[in-house]
């Protein structure tokens, strides 16, 4: 969807706003209990999970998409506690858990959440009033690491109940994104031909009869499955069971092979070395806090040598990317050891691991349970940039979407001293504040009335400070160009506007 959308005649606008409070918020757990042992019934062990999410409007901020439902199942892994993927609870308005027999159900909540990982744990959200829904559940046990070879048992359940249990060989393991781009993590790919009589957005897997991870997707043509790897799967139960859910951390680094000989020759490399070639340290990173600079190569991590395409021989899985010991093996808080080549000598850091918020970026990745940012005023509209706004460009929004707003993305240290968040006129409501604006669109804003702005709040703030002319001046990054707004008139259009049903004028959470 393009953001043409958003210059769409003044009558649209009388729809109302859709201001649900999710019910899907981050609470504190109780400890996770022992699970006892494997069931012979896998069914004592699953559930239905029934969520109802609602996206907002990324060309209409102000409001809502229409509710969508989703069904999955869920693994049973302590009492009252669950475990199913984070696609199902992004957004959520409603979580209901059902039992497989269907003749119970319960309100659910979120204990905690990555969405990076595509995780979630979930709880009764009334455990008292509830408790009799976890009557007859088994905790699974959470399987050891495996490797090729070894066989997965991904668990359906169809709707009169029948158990079906789909068995395949693990054919690959492989660092994956299956849900955000750009978030790998370890996955199992797994050889199987899924049955369709059962059908659901995601289905515990099994090993030796323990919990070895969740299918995240499903390749028909392929009869490829994706099963999030069982130490992923183990590392978020650990970090979540304190009620303080502190996430997978990165190292903060871009980096590019070394496989070119005139590459390597330049870099100092000798034959019997590999390395990855830091490209990006990212500002902010852990990489920058332990000095860690563009032009380093990284050769051993943790003690395990990295080839020139940046894999090492891992005892279980075979050859892995070198990602994996940092983003899974390790969490926030711990510290990895890197042998670094520095200008022809050989440097060890120790580098303190920190989990990287994308929600708190400069464009950030995701907005799951946050409402977007904006202000209307006199009719023009003005958002802050997200991926997920870009991504409302279409399908092929990385060639579709305003090339000033891609490079944001693309080059944030080109834009980090000025801003906090990235500001931009995102369309123009033909209002008598407006005429001869109407074409402006996805022009980045950095001032009004002679003030810097950096975020929402300071462009609101700075639209506050009325000029003693009372024309608002709005200058923009494209070759200085400046418009002017006359407060009397943009103020009795605000009002038309909320009049004829527009929820709200702004929102800087």
């Amino acid at each position: 969807m393009r953001h043409c959308i958003l210059l769409t005649a003044l009558s649209v606008l009388v729809l109302s706003s859709c201001e649900q409070a999710s019910k899907a918020q981050v609470s504190e757990p109780d400890k996770i209990a022992e699970p006892a042992a494997t069931p012979a019934d896998p069914k004592q062990s699953v559930i239905r999970i029934n969520s109802t999410r609602q996206k907002w409007n990324p060309g209409q901020p102000w409001e809502k998409q229409p509710p969508r439902k989703r069904r999955s199942l869920a693994a049973v892994v302590g009492d009252g506690q669950f475990i199913t993927t984070s696609e199902m609870v992004a957004d959520a308005t409603m979580i209901e858990l059902e039992s497989i027999d269907g003749k119970k159900l319960a309100q659910g909540k979120v204990i905690a959440v990555d969405y990076e990982a595509n995780l979630a744990l979930i709880g009764l959200d009334d455990p008292e009033a509830d408790a009799s829904f976890s009557e007859g559940l088994v905790p699974l046990e959470i399987a050891e690491p495996f490797g090729l070879g070894d066989s997965v048992e991904a668990i359906q359940v169809e709707e009169n109940g029948t158990l079906l249990v789909t068995r395949g060989p693990v054919q690959s393991i492989d660092i994956v994104a299956n849900f955000l781009p750009g978030e790998y993590f370890l996955t199992y790919e797994v050889k199987a031909s899924m049955q369709s009589a059962a059908s659901s957005f995601s289905v515990p897997a099994l090993h030796d009869g323990k919990l070895a991870g969740l299918l995240t997707s499903y390749n028909s043509k392929d009869q490829i499955s994706d099963i999030t790897g069982t130490e992923i799967l183990s590392r978020f139960l650990e970090d979540a069971a304190d009620g303080d859910y502190q996430g997978f951390p990165s190292l903060g680094v871009s980096t590019a092979r070394t496989e070119d000989a005139g590459f390597r020759s330049w870099l100092k490399l000798s034959d019997d070395v590999g390395g990855l070639y830091i490209a990006k340290v990212r500002k902010g990173s852990a990489a920058e806090a332990a000095e860690l600079k563009k032009g380093d190569v990284i050769t051993v991590v943790d003690g395990h040598d990295i080839d020139r395409m940046g894999y090492f021989e891992h005892p279980i899985y075979g050859r892995t990317y070198w990602s994996h010991l940092v983003r899974g093996a390790k969490g926030a808080g711990e510290s990895v050891t890197l042998g670094i080549l520095r200008d022809g000598e050989t440097l060890e850091l120790n580098v303190e691991l920190e989990r990287r918020d994308r929600q708190n970026e400069l464009v950030p990745g995701y907005l799951f349970g946050k409402a977007p940012n904006f202000l209307v005023k006199g009719g023009f509209i003005f958002q802050e940039l997200t991926r997920p706004l870009l991504e409302s460009f279409g399908d092929e929004w990385e060639s579709r979407a305003p090339l000033n707003l891609l490079d944001v993305l693309e080059n944030p240290d080109k834009y980090e001293d000025r801003y906090e968040r990235v500001v931009f006129l995102a369309g123009v409501i033909a209002t008598p504040a407006t005429v001869g604006y109407e074409p402006l669109r996805n022009l980045i804003v950095t001032e009004v009335n002679g003030k810097p702005v950096r975020d929402m709040k300071s462009l609101i703030a700075a639209f506050d400070d009325v000029p003693g002319d009372g024309l608002h001046s709005i200058e923009f990054d494209e070759e200085n160009f400046k418009v002017y707004l006359d407060e009397v008139v943009s103020t009795q259009v605000d009002g038309e506007l909320l009049q004829r049903g527009l929820s709200k004028l702004s929102r800087s959470e």
